[in-house]
C-alpha cells in the first residue's frame, strides 16, 4: 500500500501546501521598485524675464546655479529644496539674450538634466537658456539659413578639426556665389559658441530678411588648437595657440571654404572679425594679408600688451611693413572696433585703434555700455554685418 493511500485527503492537502510555501520561500525575491522621480521642468522663463531653475537631487545638501553670462549674477544663486527633493531658485529679471548656466551639487558642476539646450566651451558643455524679446536674435518667422558642423583634415596640425558654417536662406537652391565672413570666438570657447550662445545664425537670418545685411556665408572655426586654462603658462599657451591657429586658418580653413562653398574669393567679398582672443587672431591674420580682406571687425579686443602695456610694441614692429603698406590698404573698406565701457580690455582696444590710426588706417570705433560679455558681442555682430559687402 502506497503512502498516499494511507493518508487522508486533508493531510495530503496540508503537506502540498507546506511544500509549495517552502519552494516559494527559496526563490529569490525581487527588490522593491524605486518610486518614479517627480516631473521637473527647468528652466522656466517668465514674461517678466525672471528665470526659474529646478533640479531633482533629494540626497544633495547644497545646490547652486551659476552663470558667467548673466550680468550681476556673481558667484551664482543658492537653491532651496522642497519636500519632494526638488531644488529651486528664481533669478532676474534678465534682459533678452542667450545665457549659459550650470548647477553645482555639493561642489560638483553638472548641466541641467531637464534641459536639452547646451552650448560647448573649449573644455566642456553648459546648459543654455534663451530669454526672448530681442528683434536682433530671437528666432522669428522669417526664412532661415542652415548651420552645419564641418569636419576637415588639418594638414598644418596633423589631425581632424571641426568648424561651423552658416549658409544663408536659399543657398541650397541657388547657383550664385556669396561673400564670406570669417567669425572667430574668444578664449575658453569653441567653434560652437557663435551659433549657440552667440545666436549668429538667427542674427543673420533676421538682418537678411529685413534687407539690412547681404546674404553671406559665415565661417566659425575652432580658435583653440588644444586645452586652454588659466595658470602659470597662460601667456605662453595663448601665444602658441594663436600661432598654430593662424597656420591652420591660412593653410587649411580658408582653402577648404574656397574649394567647398560657392563664395566670391576676393578682397571685396571677404571679411574677418572676432571677439576677445578672436579679435587678436583677426588682426594677426588680416594685417599681414591686407590685400585679402575688405572688412575687419574687432570686438572687445586689440593687440594684447606685455609688461603692463596696453599694446604689444613688438607686434607693431614685426608688422610695420604691412601696417605702412599703402597699396594693400586701397581695397580695405572698413576697420571696425567696438568695446564696452566697463570691459577690462577697453584700454587695449583704444590703444590698438590709436596705433592703427598712426599708421594711416581709417578706423571706426564705438563704445557700448557693459563689459566683456556675450550681451555685447551679439549686438556688435548685428551692427557689423550690415556694414559688409556694400556697393
Amino acid at each position: 500500500m502506497t503512502w498516499s493511500a494511507c493518508v487522508t485527503p486533508t493531510v495530503r492537502a496540508l503537506v502540498l501546501t507546506a511544500l509549495i510555501s517552502c519552494a516559494r520561500a527559496q526563490q529569490p525575491t525581487e527588490p522593491p521598485q524605486p518610486a518614479m522621480p517627480p516631473s521637473v521642468t527647468s528652466p522656466v522663463v517668465g514674461e517678466d524675464g525672471r528665470i526659474t531653475f529646478r533640479l531633482f537631487a533629494p540626497a544633495a545638501t547644497a545646490v547652486r546655479v551659476s552663470s558667467g553670462d548673466m550680468l550681476g549674477f556673481g558667484p551664482g544663486a543658492g537653491m532651496e529644496k522642497n519636500a519632494e527633493g526638488i531644488w529651486e531658485a528664481t533669478v532676474g529679471p534678465v534682459g533678452p539674450g542667450a545665457y549659459r548656466y550650470t548647477f553645482s551639487i555639493d561642489g560638483v558642476t553638472v548641466v541641467d538634466p531637464a534641459n536639452a539646450a547646451t552650448s560647448e566651451t573649449n573644455s566642456g558643455v553648459q546648459s543654455l537658456v534663451v530669454v526672448p524679446g530681442s528683434d536682433v536674435m530671437d528666432a522669428r518667422d522669417v526664412p532661415h539659413g542652415a548651420v552645419a558642423e564641418v569636419f576637415y583634415q588639418s594638414k598644418s596640425l596633423g589631425r581632424l578639426r571641426r568648424m561651423h558654417v552658416y549658409t544663408p536662406p536659399g543657398y541650397e537652391r541657388s547657383e550664385e556665389q556669396y561673400p564670406v565672413l570669417y567669425l572667430l570666438h574668444g578664449a575658453f570657447d569653441c567653434d560652437d559658441a557663435w551659433t549657440t550662445v552667440g545666436r549668429a545664425g538667427f542674427i543673420l537670418d533676421n538682418l537678411i530678411a529685413a534687407g539690412k545685411a547681404k546674404p553671406m556665408v559665415v565661417v566659425m572655426p575652432a580658435g583653440h588648437t588644444g586645452p586652454f586654462q588659466f595658470g602659470p603658462s597662460f601667456g605662453a599657451d595663448l601665444g602658441k595657440q594663436i600661432g598654430e591657429f593662424a597656420s591652420d586658418f591660412l593653410m587649411d580653413i580658408k582653402p577648404y571654404i574656397e574649394s567647398h562653398y560657392r563664395i566670391e574669393a576676393d578682397q571685396a567679398h571677404r571679411a574677418i572679425a572676432g571677439l576677445s582672443m578672436g579679435g587678436l587672431q583677426t588682426l594677426n591674420i588680416a594685417i599681414p594679408y591686407l590685400a585679402d580682406y575688405g572688412y575687419i571687425g574687432v570686438f572687445s579686443s586689440g593687440i594684447f600688451g606685455r609688461q603692463g602695456a596696453a599694446t604689444d610694441t613688438a607686434w607693431e614692429e614685426r608688422n610695420k611693413g604691412a601696417l605702412d603698406n599703402a597699396e594693400a590698404k586701397q581695397g580695405l573698406r572698413l576697420v571696425w572696433f567696438s568695446t564696452g565701457k566697463d570691459d577690462f580690455l577697453l584700454r587695449t582696444s583704444t590703444a590698438t585703434v590709436d596705433m592703427l590710426r598712426k599708421h594711416g588706417f581709417e578706423v571706426t570705433y564705438e563704445e557700448s555700455e557693459g563689459g566683456h560679455t556675450w550681451a555685447n558681442w551679439r549686438d556688435y555682430l548685428a551692427k557689423f554685418a550690415p556694414l559688409l559687402f556694400g556697393d
